[in-house]
């Protein structure tokens, strides 16, 4: 589907990519979600990153915790409209100076991190958010994740999960990362993961990827526009929920339950993407190059002043 012809868009009056292909213009939307190093988002996220290193370090000063990127940071899925930054704090199996059990771990963790941020506990992270009267509540898009490795220095690890059953998950963040960089499909989770926030979709985006992985399986030579279709295809298609397996811990993390709660409007959405695609081409999903620069940019201030407006208890779960 080669995009040809010239006629203005209707709502920003910015003329349609010429005599491009499908894989080009996805390159393009590709191009304008990239997150810079010397962007002043980056630039932000990066002397949080220190500030919450330092931080830590000074407080669990005998533990010697492991301190470093997780999530799309790691992965480099990373695109500029849903840029938020995991850190991982795991400490020793055996220390106990941060605290005996997981839970207080994360317990101390968040007490440390109050000291300079306000904090707002999630399952097994703490988001942190602005304690600055100027910029109450203000969204910094990191979430800073307490664990405790389960044997060594490295590898797998237990984190805290609130509300389970044992309160505890065992997972292994090299194995995550590496899952995803050397699937051979980063550049289609970046766009899946577009559309995803594009579409408010509610599944968690590590489950999204082990998807997107799991249907690309042997398409990793195909174009994007192939591969995505491909997707698209088979969640519209599947009336059943389909399984993924968590690949740092594939019996102990049972994930059927949350990919059945976002099935129903997982498929509504590649049925109307792909109607839509059908349609109306390429740019009807994803937008104009023009309409893809504005788009990020309003995003991410509506973000801000969202956050700042509102002002979130420290203690109310996300």
């Amino acid at each position: 589907m080669t995009m040809t012809g010239a006629k203005e868009d209707s709502n920003t009056n910015a003329p349609l990519i010429l005599n491009m292909t499908p894989n080009e213009y996805l390159k393009t939307v590709l191009e304008l979600q990239k997150l810079a190093d010397d962007s002043d988002e980056m630039k932000e996220l990066q002397a949080h990153r220190a500030d919450v290193e330092k931080l830590l370090r000074n407080e669990f000063a005998t533990s010697s915790p492991t301190i470093r990127y997780g999530g799309s940071k790691a992965k480099g899925t990373l695109i500029k409209e849903s840029y938020d930054l995991d850190i991982i704090c795991y400490f020793p199996h055996d220390d106990t100076a941060a605290g005996g059990s997981l839970e207080e771990i994360y317990n101390n963790v968040s007490r440390a991190l109050a000291k300079k941020y306000l904090v707002s506990p999630k399952t097994s992270a703490l988001r942190l958010k602005s304690n600055d009267p100027r910029t109450l509540a203000l969204d910094f898009h990191i979430d800073v994740v307490p664990g405790r490795y389960v044997d060594g220095a490295d590898g797998d690890c237990f984190i805290y999960q609130a509300g389970a059953e044992k309160q505890r998950l065992k997972t292994n963040l090299e194995v995550h990362i590496n899952h995803v960089r050397e699937s051979g499909v980063v550049d289609p989770i970046k766009l899946l993961k577009l559309w995803k926030t594009r579409r408010s979709l509610q599944i968690k985006q590590f489950i999204w990827e082990l998807l997107i992985i799991k249907l690309l399986d042997g398409k990793t030579s195909e174009t994007l526009a192939a591969q995505l279709e491909h997707v698209w295809t088979e969640v519209r298609d599947s009336e059943d929920p389909m399984s993924v397996e968590d690949p740092a811990n594939p019996t102990g993390n049972d994930l059927s339950a949350a990919v059945s709660a976002a099935w129903p409007s997982l498929r509504g959405a590649a049925d109307a993407t792909l109607s839509t695609l059908a349609n109306s081409g390429w740019q009807a999903v994803f937008g104009t190059t023009k309409r893809l620069d504005e788009t990020a940019r309003v995003e991410t201030l509506s973000k801000a002043a969202a956050s700042a407006s509102i002002i979130t208890k420290p203690w109310a779960p996300r």
